[in-house]
């Protein structure tokens, strides 16, 4: 099942719900493609290089031991191991319009338990005519106690995605950068108020995405190496611990633009506009 996110007549999103994915890949919703107003994807769905990359995703790779990420997982001492541990979020409500969608989820660990009811609201405005605003909101509340941890607290250095991840095309060029300098290693695990990723397809169309997360409470993942991704870190460096009980947001919102822009007075007056 899909839905669209609509503006002015033209699909920008596409909102896909994972029950036909696979257990390893932790079947989630998600949003994919992402456009440009143009039409042009911005996202990758299920890459040869990492077939649990889905699009835009809201992903955690540690909560009490089992993965909400997919693919392999980390374990200090013993490496990247394939392991039975995946869970999955589970649709209870939805309601859609042309430019929002409101759900309620629930987290499913792989006994089937429901460790985390979240309240997801997700919304697409028009901007002007070659460009668009994204936000995800997200109020994850624990239904035990929580410990939620990445790959780089379980040992492995600089790997600690989990959050909201945006998956960038794996064809054509990708660059990206941000107000700390040009980059993955100029904005990784660093706290910063945007990052613009830039992307040329090999048909030589090209758009541009600036991520913000409001209140920029996390340090940034950011990889241009290999792949092309990035998120607010959830649990960059250590773990987050949750009481039975406790809400944790998490939040995303971008600008979708048409075009390669590289001067930062654009993309920060986009945000403004946005009310980023």
């Amino acid at each position: 099942m899909t839905a669209s996110l609509i503006i002015d007549g033209v699909p920008v999103a596409e909102y896909r719900t994972g029950e036909d994915l696979p257990t390893d890949l932790a079947p989630r919703p998600r949003l994919h493609p992402v456009r440009t107003r143009s039409g042009l994807a911005l996202t990758a769905e299920r890459p040869a290089d990492h077939r649990h990359h889905l699009g835009v995703s809201l992903a955690l790779s540690d909560i009490n031991g089992d993965s909400y990420w997919g693919g392999r997982s980390f374990r200090h001492g013993k490496g990247s191991l394939p392991l039975d541990n995946h869970g999955r979020q589970v649709r209870r409500t939805v309601r859609t319009t042309d430019t929002s969608i409101e759900e309620r989820l629930d987290w499913q660990d792989r006994a089937g338990a429901v460790v985390i009811t979240e309240q997801r609201t997700i919304t697409a405005r028009p901007l002007d005519e070659e460009s668009w605003a994204l936000d995800w909101a997200s109020e994850l509340r624990a239904e035990r106690p929580l410990r939620i941890a990445s790959s780089a607290v379980n040992g492995r250095p600089g790997a600690g995605y989990g959050g909201i991840f945006w998956r960038f095309p794996d064809t054509g060029r990708t660059e990206v950068t941000s107000p700390l300098g040009d980059g993955a290693e100029a904005i990784h695990e660093r706290r910063a108020t945007w990052i613009a990723v830039r992307h040329e397809a090999p048909d030589g169309r090209s758009g541009t995405v600036v991520l913000t997360e409001p209140g920029s409470r996390d340090p940034w993942f950011v990889r241009d190496s290999g792949y092309v991704g990035c998120c607010p870190a959830l649990a960059s460096t250590d773990a987050v611990e949750l009481a039975a009980g406790e809400v944790l947001e998490c939040r995303l919102s971008a600008v979708v633009l048409d075009g390669w822009h590289t001067d930062p007075e654009l993309l920060t007056g986009r945000l403004v506009r946005a009310g980023s």
